[in-house]
């Protein structure tokens, strides 16, 4: 009764319009009444108490970092060094794109973001090439959702905060799962244009190579930094956050000095909007997780999903499928929010790795931002590119069919990504 008054309120307030912050709080209040605990007080001091938090400090550095990157030129030096490497093979653009993609979501973590660059960038190039419009805003799309996956990421430091999962190990875990997702595209773009007749670009000479690598070597420094650093432990992810923030404002400003003082205002004007809205979001998350763990919902949980938690194979697809329509639904934040601290006491039982669990969630929440009918990052590239939405849903589905193919393989052969996993924490 409780978990089915939780998920009505919840889904009710959500299809009513209400944003999701304020439906969590709603559905968080309607619990304490239906447990006769209401208090202003404690709900005040609960959604206080939620942002209070050591790792979320690392989001709006991250999210700093990630705005410096795009307006100091650490992308646009990113795209000029791809566009050298593999831009002169058959569908080079799209090589391109998805070269960059892996690179960027090294620099920024969020994909809205990557996308936004990606677009703004490479789409006019592949439409005065002729490439076929529906894939390139579905590659260019797809290419961005890589960003939450490979560390840097704001989705698994929210992940980790929910759980309460090693945000080091998710960071480090999410590395081998980021690439194989670039491979994948890699993959489908070859199959896709196979047939195609596009224009290729001149091949860069060995000395404008070295040229572009030597511009950009300051941008592909700073992944090696973040990755490197927690991994011997030089310091945690919440400190890599503010190495990220004051290395990429160096850069753009000292070495590159592309960021203005106005520049760097309006970087932090907008970092400062996107880092209140994530906090209000984990805030009222955070209540609606601790009146969860109250209620015993979880407890409820496991009891409807009893029959599985012998079979751990089975409950990760089961919990996959249900995770992948919600993300079709949701935004990645209030997912990730809502479900993880209802699922983890299960996953825990079920002797399922936390980790293991935590990237899967990710890559499944990832693959929500580019699925209709909200697709938060398919909607950003139609809005950048001008393009249809019509034209960009044909033009993604292959993509979204082989980032589920890739997704089953991870549940189905875990140790495609713990085996790497535990030989990179070690």
């Amino acid at each position: 009764m409780t978990l089915v008054l939780f998920l009505g309120v919840l889904i009710g307030s959500i299809i009513l319009g209400l944003p999701v912050a304020f439906a969590l709080l709603l559905a968080a209040m309607a619990l304490m009444l239906q447990m006769d605990t209401f208090s202003s007080d404690i709900l005040a001091q609960s959604l206080l108490n939620g942002v209070d938090s050591f790792p979320l400090l690392a989001i709006p550095f991250f999210l700093v970092a990630g705005e410096v990157m795009s307006s100091g030129g650490l992308s646009k030096r990113i795209v000029r060094l791809a566009m050298a490497l593999v831009g002169h093979r058959k569908g080079g653009l799209g090589y391109v794109a998805i070269f960059t993609s892996v690179l960027l979501a090294g620099l920024s973590g969020s994909a809205v973001a990557d996308a936004a660059a990606l677009v703004s960038i490479l789409y006019p190039m592949m439409r005065n090439a002729n490439y076929p419009e529906g894939r390139s805003i579905g590659l260019l799309a797809s290419g961005g959702i890589i960003a939450p996956v490979i560390p840097p990421s704001l989705a698994l430091i929210l992940i980790g905060v929910a759980g309460n999962i090693s945000i080091k190990n998710l960071f480090i875990g999410g590395i081998v799962p980021g690439l194989m997702m670039g491979a994948t595209l890699v993959a489908v773009w070859s199959f896709l244009i196979r047939n195609e007749k596009l224009e290729t670009q001149p091949k860069a000479s060995t000395a404008e190579r070295l040229k572009l690598f030597r511009e950009s070597f300051w941008a592909l420094l700073l992944p090696v930094i973040i990755i490197g650093g927690i991994r011997f432990g030089v310091f945690t992810p919440t400190e890599a956050a503010v190495v990220a923030a004051v290395y990429a404002i160096f850069v753009s400003t000292v070495i590159y000095r592309e960021m203005t003082w106005r520049g760097f205002y309006e970087t932090l004007l907008t970092a400062g909007r996107s880092t209140a809205m994530v906090m209000f979001l984990v805030g009222c998350a955070m209540v609606a997780a601790w009146l969860i763990t109250v209620a015993q919902l979880p407890q409820q949980l496991a009891e409807l999903l009893g029959p599985l938690i012998d079979q751990p194979r089975v409950l990760m697809a089961v919990i996959m499928m249900i995770v992948l329509l919600v993300g079709m639904v949701m935004d990645l934040s209030p997912t990730v929010l809502i479900l993880v601290p209802l699922l983890m006491p299960v996953i825990k039982l079920a002797g399922i790795d936390p980790v293991y669990f935590g990237l899967m969630f990710c890559i499944n929440c990832s693959i929500g931002l580019i699925t209709p009918p909200v697709g938060t990052v398919l909607n950003v590239v139609c809005g950048v590119s001008r393009a249809p939405m019509s034209t960009a849903v044909k033009g993604i589905w292959p993509f979204i069919a082989a980032y589920v193919v890739l997704l089953s393989l991870f549940v189905a052969f875990p140790g495609i990504v713990t085996i790497p996993m535990k030989w990179l924490i070690g």
